[in-house]
């Protein structure tokens, strides 16, 4: 059973943005009584605007163990006061994974490691290297939350790797997950494993997992709902009636004709 049944956006605004972009102005009553929710769209759609709204209501850690005062959140701010969502059973523990985040966070624990090297700078002729190095991982609260979270420094893995880490450090009890285009960093193979992951976790777990995908791959899980969003509407489809699947498997099927004008 699902925490979250369903969501609503109590408004009948339709501009500024956000309230333009179709995934606010379709989700409507949108029925979330599934254990694996998928939304698609192309892009601009604003299906991680809608998964940043839920989880900024729900307020649901994310990477870098920040509140949500990031201007990137600024419209899921915006429309906070308009989201109306309904429970199942109330329960609001879990975790927001954005991919987009993922290069930032590891950006800004080695800016802020090069800061405090800088500023220790002085120290360096006057006491021995390793009180230097002491102090210096004792300041960098980035470095110590992500070992705390994730049991090490997350640029020791490739990328993917680190993604799929990320997963398996944080999605390990029952709770909601939102996951924002997980399989950007993802070869097809650990797409695979991917999946595989969500249901070894879902056949011990009470979970609920709503995430925004461009992967027909992950679509393919056995059951889950999908809804598509466009510039004229939000509806639940088949993996096979989606726009994402369809030209995916036309392509794969015939590079040729789509190719052909590069001659």
């Amino acid at each position: 059973m699902p925490y979250l049944s369903s969501i609503n956006f109590n408004t009948n605004k339709i501009h500024p943005y956000p309230f333009d972009i179709p995934a606010i102005k379709f989700a409507k009553d949108i029925d979330l009584s599934n254990t694996i929710t998928f939304l698609i769209g192309d892009n601009g759609t604003g299906k991680s605007t809608l998964l940043e709204s839920i989880a900024f209501r729900l307020h649901l850690p994310h990477l870098d163990g920040s509140d949500y005062i990031k201007r990137s959140f600024d419209a899921a701010r915006t429309l906070s006061p308009y989201i109306v969502l309904k429970w199942a059973i109330q329960r609001s523990v879990g975790f927001f994974f954005r991919a987009e985040d993922f290069g930032d966070y590891l950006n800004s624990v080695n800016r802020t490691d090069a800061h405090i090297q800088e500023s220790l700078g002085a120290l360096q002729n006057e006491v021995p290297k390793d009180v230097v190095d002491q102090i210096k991982e004792s300041a960098n609260y980035q470095l110590h939350h992500m070992r705390k979270n994730y049991g090490q420094e997350l640029d020791s893995f490739s990328h993917g790797e680190a993604y799929l880490h990320i997963m398996n450090e944080m999605i390990n009890q029952r709770g909601i997950y939102l996951l924002d285009e997980p399989e950007a960093a993802l070869s097809p193979s650990k797409q695979l494993s991917l999946i595989y992951f969500l249901n070894q976790h879902l056949k011990i777990n009470m979970s609920q997992f709503i995430i925004a995908t461009h992967s027909p791959m992950l679509m393919a899980y056995p059951g889950a709902t999908i809804y598509e969003i466009t510039d004229t509407g939000m509806q639940k489809t088949d993996l096979e009636n989606t726009d994402h699947y369809s030209v995916t498997k036309s392509f794969l099927n015939n590079p040729e004709l789509y190719l052909r004008h590069f001659d």
